[in-house]
Parts: structure tokens; C-alpha cells; sequence
């Protein structure tokens, strides 16, 4: 029986509006493989045939080099521009960042457990009831669906669980009595880097609908 796997063709490329984001076009008759393969590694579908790959903390190359090479060990072709195999072949480290104490790994790893914590709010699993600005970042309170409340500290990559709570009301009243005056409703504004990633992925959905209209 021949291997549907090999039929199948994916593109990797750099996102055209946003600098580190990824853009997968797939080709072929059975495409299940190759879009559970890159939704493991974080891509997001905008179509039938196209997926991107958007992060808080600009790592795409890396997270779509080890996407590209699951890809290949199942028999899938995989071309990945030159512009992008530069970026993932850069080895780049944060300038000045605040966990100094951290290796290349451990920065790593630290920003994909808040690249966690943003996709948990994004898809609505993770509710934010309040925040307030600290002196110095940005804070917040929220419930997991059927899970635990906490508290959350930091912007973007930056982001970590501070505090855990058995329910709501216990994680909100230790939230006010924290921040008091300074807090808000509702879930913070989107930071710059938030934006920037809702509307690349908002750019590739017009542009790919304007193609598929024409």
C-alpha cells in the first residue's frame, strides 16, 4: 500500500508582515499527518491548506525547525525558504534580560510555559476577572475552566503563575488586598507584542480569502 506521506508537501516560510512568524502551506491528498504534526509545535490553522505559527516571544524558527524535521521523519517533504533556514540557523539571545541567572535553554523553556499562559487566554480556557498595574508590570487574576485560579505577573515572554488559588473568590480578595486602588476589570489591554501577533495572523487569513476569491 503506498504511503500517503510521501504525496504530501509542506512549505515553510517567513510570514511577509510579521519578522519572526511562520507561515506552513501544505500540498497533498491526506493532509491529517502534516497538520496534527504542526499543530503540536504551536501552528494554528487559516485554511484548509495554510497554517502559521505566531509566538509572544519571537522563537517560530526554532519551534518550526523541530516541526520541520517531525514532518520528515514521517515521510513528508518539507522546503523551508532560505530567508528562514537563516533565522533558525541564528542562534540569537535575549539582550538584557531580566532572568539573567538562566541559560539560552532555561530562557527558553520559561517562555513557552507564558507562551502557555497566553494561548490559555486567548482560547478562553484561562478567564482573566481583574488586573492593575503594579509599579512595574502588568498583574492579573483569573480562573482555569474547571481547574484553579491564579494570580499572574509579568507581560508576554515575561509572564509566570505567581500564586494559585482554590477558588475564585479566595484569589480575587487576595487580589485586591494586594493591589487595592490600582485594580481594574476585566483582562489588561494587549500589549505591543500581543497586537502585533493578532494581526499577523489576521493579515494571512484576508490575503489567503483574497486568493482563494480570485
Amino acid at each position: 500500500m503506498p504511503n500517503a506521506a510521501s504525496d504530501v508537501h509542506v512549505d515553510l516560510s517567513l510570514h511577509p508582515e510579521h519578522s519572526s512568524a511562520v507561515v506552513a502551506h501544505l500540498d497533498g491528498p491526506q493532509l491529517h499527518t502534516a497538520r496534527a504534526t504542526l499543530a503540536s509545535e504551536g501552528f494554528r490553522p487559516v485554511n484548509d491548506t495554510t497554517m502559521l505559527l505566531v509566538r509572544i516571544d519571537h522563537e517560530e524558527p526554532h519551534y518550526a525547525n523541530i516541526a520541520a524535521n517531525l514532518l520528515r521523519s514521517a515521510g513528508i517533504t518539507v522546503h523551508v525558504t532560505d530567508q528562514l533556514q537563516e533565522e533558525i540557523d541564528t542562534e540569537w539571545t535575549w539582550a538584557n534580560h531580566p532572568m539573567a541567572w538562566l541559560d539560552r535553554d532555561e530562557i527558553r523553556l520559561a517562555s513557552a510555559d507564558a507562551q502557555k499562559i497566553h494561548d490559555d487566554i486567548a482560547s478562553g480556557r484561562l478567564a482573566l476577572h481583574l488586573h492593575a498595574f503594579d509599579g512595574h508590570t502588568t498583574v492579573a487574576v483569573g480562573t482555569y475552566q474547571h481547574a484553579e485560579s491564579v494570580h499572574l505577573h509579568g507581560e508576554n515572554h515575561l509572564r509566570v503563575v505567581s500564586g494559585t488559588y482554590d477558588t475564585p473568590g479566595e484569589a480575587i480578595a487576595a487580589f485586591e488586598r494586594l493591589y487595592g486602588d490600582a485594580v481594574r476589570p476585566g483582562p489588561p489591554p494587549p500589549t505591543d507584542t500581543e497586537q502585533q501577533a493578532a494581526h499577523a495572523l489576521a493579515a494571512l487569513s484576508t490575503s489567503e480569502e483574497a486568493i482563494t476569491a480570485d
